[in-house]
């Protein structure tokens, strides 16, 4: 009898995923290439926050309730977690929300009605990546590959490649990182890296890199601890195409706007999982 050869795994960790959320265009990238990868054969999931401009009647949204009472640790508190889950339209593939009230419910995305930068923007970033490794963890869906996009995924590399890289479900995992544009002036705050620890078993060291708690750290970060790095933009900051265009030990995907990035993108997927 022939012996079935498991699918691969590809999970997607997204900022931004198209039509659910779009920010820039490479939510519509992420939604194609989800739709693509699981064409080819792979099983594949979807992670994103459950912003509160996400409608959750129009999209079908309903909580996971298997899912449910999962509490995630930032900064010496213990925030609640709801996992909601969508089919992505015109595809047989689940898409899992992270929801929080304090966090994610309020009808703006990272600045208020007055464009004022969120001051708690810093929290809700290292709640997404926490509470997605925890998401998974509770799967028990150890995936091949992990491609993050969007800088608030930018702590996810860095926290597989540290405190959760004694996990089972991670331990096999390799993780693509797409850089992409800039999308915001400000600051995460003095005490990011601090609040970033909490519960976690690393080091200030470990997480250097994200010390200036800016746009720029949390694409570098991300870029640093990944096994291969993407351009999902076409103006990604030079800093960042200078220092991750050419990277020993790392294959490098460059921008491109045609459809045969898809393939490069498969091709990857395929090759950093061998």
């Amino acid at each position: 009898m022939e012996e079935l050869i498991p699918k691969k795994r590809i999970l997607f960790i997204a900022t931004e995923l198209s039509p659910y959320l779009e920010l820039t265009e490479f939510a519509e990238t992420v939604n194609k290439l989800a739709i693509k990868t699981n064409d080819n054969g792979y099983e594949v999931r979807c992670i994103m926050p459950r912003f509160g401009v996400i409608n959750e009647r129009r999209h079908r949204l309903h909580e996971v309730v298997r899912l449910s009472g999962i509490n995630v640790s930032v900064d010496d508190d213990d925030y609640p977690l709801q996992i909601k889950v969508a089919s992505l339209p015109s595809a047989r593939l689940q898409v899992y929300f992270l929801e929080n009230e304090d966090f994610y419910k309020r009808k703006f995305i990272f600045h208020d009605e007055e464009d004022k930068w969120f001051d708690d923007n810093g929290l809700r970033t290292i709640f997404f990546a926490k509470a997605a490794l925890e998401t998974v963890k509770k799967f028990g869906w150890a995936p091949d590959v992990v491609h993050c996009s969007g800088w608030m995924s930018g702590l996810v590399p860095a926290f597989i490649k540290t405190a959760y890289k004694r996990e089972p479900v991670f331990g096999h995992s390799k993780v693509v990182f797409s850089l992409g544009e800039d999308m915001f002036d400000e600051s995460l705050g003095e005490d990011f890296v601090e609040k970033a620890l909490v519960g976690n078993n690393i080091t200030e060291k470990d997480l250097e890199v994200f010390k200036p708690a800016d746009n720029l750290s949390l694409y570098r970060g991300g870029a640093k601890f990944a096994d291969a790095i993407t351009f999902g933009a076409p103006d990604v900051n030079p800093v960042l195409v200078e220092e991750f265009s050419k990277v020993r030990g790392k294959k490098v995907i460059k921008y491109k706007e045609n459809s045969s990035i898809l393939d490069e993108y498969l091709e990857l997927y395929n090759k950093i999982s061998e």
